[in-house]
């Protein structure tokens, strides 16, 4: 690799690693998101507050369906005991993006013992160094995924789902071959939706955009970089370094060089790490959350709904064995989930339609990916050929 000049980094999800040689891609930029709160004191007069009733988190509890082996999609609501008929409402609390207004009072609806798990994940998979600024990147994380979203009227309407299918598997091809980081895969992609629906680009274009998203993202994800000249040979000269750099300008003034991303990876490895899954569950799960990248229904998804429903997904598939801790675990990070049992079922047909014909499809670059000893050959378990059926079964 030192011949080509591409990074050959470690990956995200190496379990194989110790946690402490994973990489942390947001270290540097958590370390200076500290709450304004800490260090800008508000002094009260005593004399005006008026009585708080204490509640304790008995208050709270927990609405679980029958089959608790299963898919389990819970939230928080209030017990009716203790609230006013109009503050309790049949639709849990986080359940709904509208309920994340302010995510400020979001560690007063969650129980001390996620915040403590999350925290905890955070910190183990290395995704930040200071553990007391832990819960304000988890925040910030779900904040940043409401404001990068795609709405049913913001998705491009130039290119079919099947055009834009062929070139994200073109540029996982090329990701893999670089040994880029997984963050950098997902940013690209994320650049390529947005500049898709900000910027004009002609279907001769295309390819040319795809990989100057994958060379930004790798600008902001990756420690060393391909020479252009070397992105020019990829696409067989078909374009020259000049209209490769003139792209990208384009693109980073269409986009006003916002490149902020909370990538569905992330909350992925947060979930698997809350819920304690093993180690073939978390490919099984990358996997699918991989193959969501071709498909153009995804879109409009948040990151957070599509991690938890490939994880969801990945443990229906495995069948994972399950034990009381286990469930109580998944059951803890279920409840983070933002959307609806019928968001997350639609999404999980979607991913299990999409690995049925993975095998047999022309954009087969993630099958091909996921089916070596080191992702333990997950793309080829055989439920996955059924995963669609057993859905409508449990549905």
């Amino acid at each position: 690799m030192a011949r080509t000049g591409f990074c050959d980094s470690q990956a995200l999800l190496d379990l194989q690693k110790k946690a402490d040689e994973r990489r942390a891609p947001l270290k540097m930029w958590t370390n200076g998101c500290g709450p304004l709160d800490r260090w800008q004191p508000i002094e009260i007069d005593e004399s005006k507050k008026a009585p708080v009733k204490m509640e304790t988190e008995s208050r709270w509890e927990r609405r679980l369906s029958t089959q608790t082996s299963e898919d389990i999609i819970m939230g928080f609501h209030v017990d009716s005991q203790t609230c006013s008929p109009d503050e309790c409402a049949d639709t849990p609390v986080l359940l709904h993006p509208l309920g994340l207004k302010g995510l400020h009072i979001l560690q007063v609806l969650l129980p001390n013992l996620l915040r403590h798990e999350v925290e905890t994940a955070l910190e183990k998979l290395g995704l930040i160094w200071d553990r007391t600024y832990a819960w304000d990147l988890f925040l910030d994380m779900m904040r940043t995924q409401m404001q990068s979203s795609f709405s049913g009227g913001d998705l491009p309407q130039n290119f079919t789902d099947s055009t834009r299918a062929i070139l994200v598997d073109w540029l996982i091809q090329v990701h893999d071959m670089m040994h880029f980081q997984a963050e950098t895969l997902y940013l690209a992609i994320h650049l390529l939706n947005r500049s898709l629906c900000q910027i004009k680009v002609s279907t001769a274009n295309l390819q040319l955009l795809g990989m100057v998203c994958l060379f930004i993202a790798a600008k902001k994800e990756e420690c060393l970089l391909p020479e252009v000249s070397g992105l020019c040979y990829l696409m067989d000269h078909t374009y020259t370094k000049h209209q490769l750099l003139r792209m990208e300008r384009k693109v980073l003034c269409g986009l006003k060089f916002d490149l902020s991303y909370s990538p569905p990876l992330h909350f992925l490895v947060l979930f698997a790490s809350i819920a304690r899954c093993n180690a073939k569950v978390v490919w099984m799960a990358h996997y699918l959350l991989e193959l969501s990248l071709l498909e153009g229904q995804c879109l409009t998804f948040l990151p957070m709904q599509l991690a938890g429903a490939a994880l969801c997904l990945a443990r229906k598939v495995l069948q994972e064995p399950t034990t009381p801790e286990g469930e109580a675990a998944w059951c803890l990070a279920s409840s983070v989930h933002v959307g609806s049992e019928t968001v997350l079922m639609n999404i999980m047909h979607i991913l299990a339609n999409a690995a049925a014909k993975a095998h047999t499809s022309s954009t087969c670059a993630s099958f091909i990916k996921f089916s070596s000893p080191e992702t333990m050959h997950v793309s080829k378990h055989p439920g996955l050929k059924t995963a669609s059926s057993l859905l409508s079964i449990c549905s």
